[in-house]
């Protein structure tokens, strides 16, 4: 019985590394199916490698995972990184969605903003910095191209086990290439449209030097989907904490109410308006799903 991380999975076999770095093929044992469990990228499994006889050993059993995802199917992921970059135009809202997807999970959240060697002047990170202050996010400016701040976010990112996610186009895969000297293909922008390619098709889990990054289509495709009571979504905003306490009415949704500490705050300058407007776009989505749960 030997034990490793699943880097990836396709077509019923699942991709195994050990502690010394060496890979074996393995097929799910069937007591999985009539368990209702699937192994999951990012998965410590125990196994037996496969034989002369048997060209695939077998997962054996999954070990506890420490989180797990749905969609995308991953396990163990203790940090999720949100990438945005300024082009293609940072798309703010699902920076938003990823943050409530990364606290609902209970994961770490920590923005990257790539290419900042462009002309931007660092106005994307600074413009970041107002938007999310007292969100409880990290965030660090970083260039795959040209290197800067990568021994930054390489320190950051060690003993981790991290999710890559973001739109298409920021350079996901560009960053992976450049923290683990990988050939990974890259999109191009499509100027046109300004967004990006998705080139990422498959998930796998790349590590080295104590960095563990699973790569994974998808994320881009985030949708609020889960139906929830509107009234919680203001949990997932640590800026509004403060202020809660404070409102006239409880429980306030935080969005046209009189006497409301959290609108008050925003014209006072200590939550951004953006975010403000952001997250009322959530709650009446929110709100709808909501109304129509039974339909």
């Amino acid at each position: 019985m030997m034990q490793g991380t699943i880097i990836r999975g396709r077509g019923g076999l699942y991709t195994v590394m050990d502690e010394q770095g060496t890979e074996y093929v393995l097929r799910a044992k069937k007591k999985f199916r009539r368990m209702k469990i699937s192994p999951l990228v990012g998965d410590e499994i125990t196994f037996t490698p496969g034989d002369i006889s048997d060209e695939h050993g077998w997962v054996e059993d999954i070990l506890p995972r420490k989180s797990q995802c749905l969609r995308p199917p991953v396990a163990n992921i203790s940090l999720l990184c949100i990438v945005t970059a300024p082009q293609p135009a940072p798309d703010w809202l699902l920076v938003d969605k990823l943050l409530i997807f990364a606290r609902k999970q209970k994961l770490r959240p920590l923005l990257i903003v790539n290419k900042a060697d462009t002309q931007d002047n660092g106005e994307t990170a600074k413009l970041a910095s107002e938007m999310y202050q007292g969100a409880d996010m990290e965030i660090l400016s970083v260039s795959a191209q040209s290197g800067d701040g990568l021994d930054a976010l390489k320190d950051r990112l060690r003993g981790e086990t991290c999710c890559f996610s973001g739109q298409s186009g920021v350079g996901k895969s560009t960053l992976l290439n450049a923290l683990f000297g990988l050939s990974q293909e890259t999109g191009d922008i499509s100027w046109k449209i300004q967004r990006g390619k998705n080139t990422t098709r498959h998930t796998e889990l790349f590590q080295q030097d104590g960095v563990r990054v699973i790569d994974t289509p998808g994320f881009s495709l985030l949708e609020m989907d889960e139906v929830f009571d509107p009234v919680l979504l203001r949990d997932y905003y640590p800026e509004f904490e403060p202020y809660m306490d404070q409102c006239r009415f409880s429980p306030c949704y935080h969005g046209s109410e009189p006497g409301c500490a959290v609108l008050q705050a925003e014209k006072d300058g200590k939550i951004h308006p953006a975010r403000l407007d952001r997250y009322h776009i959530l709650l009446a989505e929110c709100r709808q799903a909501w109304r129509e749960r039974y339909d």
